[in-house]
């Protein structure tokens, strides 16, 4: 199988049953910001020290749970190719839940807002955050054209949460101090 198509050299790609649409359709735009944020937490899990080995497994369940999301948001609903898909549901944003409390429990209490930064995989996860909020806002775009799982919007948001509180976590295991904002001051 080559990995070249050529179908999509006029601005146009498929959809998970077939339909065409152009590349910069809000459908598009939000798996592919999906797509973005599954590659930051690669980069993430790259930098993570191996003895980490909970979040790295962690990691690789949400690796891949991002590329159900990214099925989940290429099908539309009502498609007769959502049989075929898992679509994201209440018991993935659950999961996410608890990993949330779990990993709370380790991170330094929070006082306000920090700096993104510190070890290097913390730096990514804080960065994987971030694009993960940029698909949030494309999957409301999204939904403001089409409708869409709520349950894939919910995940998106619980995952940022999530991946904020890891970095923390990195952080405090490696023994690096986060810096917190310092507010300027009105003159």
């Amino acid at each position: 199988m080559k990995i070249y198509t050529k179908t999509g050299d006029r601005g146009e790609t498929g959809l998970y049953g077939a339909d065409r649409v152009t590349k910069a359709h809000p459908r598009v735009e939000a798996y592919g910001a999906v797509d973005e944020a599954n590659s930051a937490l690669g980069l993430a899990r790259s930098l993570l020290p191996s003895t980490h080995l909970d979040l790295h497994d962690l990691l690789e369940r949400l690796q891949n749970a991002l590329f159900d999301l990214g099925a989940d948001l290429a099908t539309r609903l009502g498609s007769p190719y959502e049989k075929n898909i898992a679509r994201m549901d209440e018991k993935d944003v659950e999961a996410l839940e608890e990993a949330i409390d779990r990993y709370m429990e380790e991170s330094p209490p929070f006082t306000g807002f920090i700096l993104p930064g510190g070890h290097p995989a913390a730096a990514a996860l804080h960065l994987a955050r971030t694009v993960v909020r940029r698909a949030e806002r494309k999957v409301v775009a999204l939904g403001r054209e089409e409708p869409v799982n709520p349950e894939a919007l919910r995940y998106l948001n619980r995952l940022s949460d999530l991946l904020f509180v890891l970095a923390r976590v990195v952080n405090q295991r490696e023994g690096v101090r986060e810096e917190a904002w310092r507010v300027k001051r009105r003159r």
